[in-house]
C-alpha cells in the first residue's frame, strides 16, 4: 500500500525535489514508459549524478574489458558518503559536461549492463530501518522530474513488475548485504566511532577494486588468518560474483566483528610474525638506504 512521508519514520523531501512523496511496495502501479522515439529520450543522460555498487563496477569492467583498477581510474570518482570519510564511487561524466560518458545519439551504450540507478529510473528506491524495528524496509518511490515525458505514456504496471523488467532483482540481490553494511554504519553512528584509515582502505578495496581484492585473499597474508576449504577458495579466486558475495562479508567480519569466516587457532601469532618480518625488512632497506647516502654524498 502507498504511505505518504508524513510517517514520522520517513524525511520529507525537500520542496525543489523531484521525488513525490508517496511511498510505494512492491504491488503498488506506477505510470511510466521509456522508449526510443520519445520526445525526451536520453534527456535523464545529460545531466548525471550516478552512485555505482559493487555489482555496477562488476558489470562495467567486465564489459569494458578492464581490471577493476582501470575501470575506477578511467570511469569513476571517489567521493565522501558520510562525515567519516567512507568512500562511495560515482560515475565520472564527459568531459567539459554533465553527460554519462557511455550516452550515444542511439541510446546507452553499455545498455546490456547499465548500472543500477539507470535500471530504476524513474523509480528510487531506499532501505531505512525504523527505530522500533531492527529489520531493515525497502521501499519505493517516483521521481518526476520536469524534462521527462515517460509518466505521460499510457501504460500502468506494478513496481513488481517494473523492477523485473528492467533486471534490477539480480543487481539489488547481489548488493543486499553490501547496502547492509551502509545502513549499519550509517545507524551505529557514533558507538563505533570513526573508522581507521586502514578501515576505510579496506572498505574501497573489498568493495570497488575487486580485481585487487582477489590478490589480497590469495595473499600468504589472508591464508595466515583465515582457514577456508581449499574448494571453497578456489571458488572464491575463479568466480567474481562468489567474490563479491565474499568481500560483504569480509567486511562485515572487519567493520563490526560478525564472524562468519574462520580463523586459524594461530592467526594472531602469525599476522603478529609476518607484520615484524615485513618491519625488519623495512628497517633494514632504510639503513641500506642510509649507508647508500654516506658512502655517495652529494658533490
Amino acid at each position: 500500500m502507498s504511505q505518504d512521508f508524513n510517517d514520522p519514520n520517513i524525511k520529507d523531501p525537500r520542496p525543489s525535489s523531484p521525488v513525490v512523496p508517496v511511498k510505494l511496495g512492491l504491488d503498488d502501479k506506477i505510470q511510466f514508459r521509456c522508449r526510443k522515439g520519445i520526445a525526451c529520450f536520453n534527456k535523464c543522460c545529460e545531466n548525471i549524478n550516478i552512485m555505482l555498487t559493487p555489482y555496477d563496477i562488476l558489470r562495467l569492467k567486465n564489459r569494458l574489458g578492464v581490471t577493476s583498477q582501470e575501470f575506477l581510474d578511467k570511469h569513476a570518482v571517489v567521493f565522501e558518503m558520510d562525515a567519516h570519510g567512507i568512500p562511495g564511487i560515482r560515475m565520472k561524466t564527459k568531459p567539459g559536461s554533465a553527460a554519462c560518458q557511455f550516452l550515444t545519439p542511439e541510446g546507452c551504450g553499455v545498455y546490456e549492463d547499465r548500472p543500477t540507478a539507470c535500471r530504476y529510473y524513474a523509480l528510487g528506491a531506499t532501505t531505512m530501518r525504523s527505530k522500533d524495528s531492527s529489520t531493515p524496509e525497502d521501499f519505493y518511490f517516483v521521481v518526476k522530474e520536469e524534462h521527462c515525458l515517460g509518466h505521460d505514456e499510457p501504460r500502468t504496471l506494478t513496481v513488481r513488475e517494473y523492477r523485473q523488467e528492467q533486471g534490477v532483482e539480480q543487481y539489488d540481490e547481489l548488493t543486499k548485504e553490501w547496502r547492509d553494511i551502509i545502513l549499519k554504519k550509517r545507524s551505529s553512528g557514533p558507538t563505533i566511532g570513526a573508522p581507521s584509515q586502514r578501515s576505510l582502505d579496506l572498505f574501497y578495496l573489498a568493495s570497488y577494486d575487486l580485481d585487487n581484492f582477489r590478490v589480497f585473499v590469495a595473499s600468504p597474508f589472508f591464508h595466515d588468518v583465515y582457514d577456508i576449504e581449499p574448494a571453497h577458495f578456489q571458488k572464491l579466486l575463479s568466480d567474481e560474483v562468489e567474490l563479491l558475495k565474499f568481500a560483504s562479508r569480509y567486511l562485515k567480519q572487519v567493520l563490526f566483528g560478525e564472524k562468519t569466516i574462520p580463523e586459524k587457532p594461530d592467526a594472531v601469532e602469525k599476522r603478529m610474525k609476518r607484520r615484524e618480518e615485513i618491519n625488519v625488512k623495512q628497517r633494514e632497506q632504510v639503513q641500506k638506504d642510509m649507508e647508500k647516502e654516506i658512502d655517495s654524498p652529494s658533490e
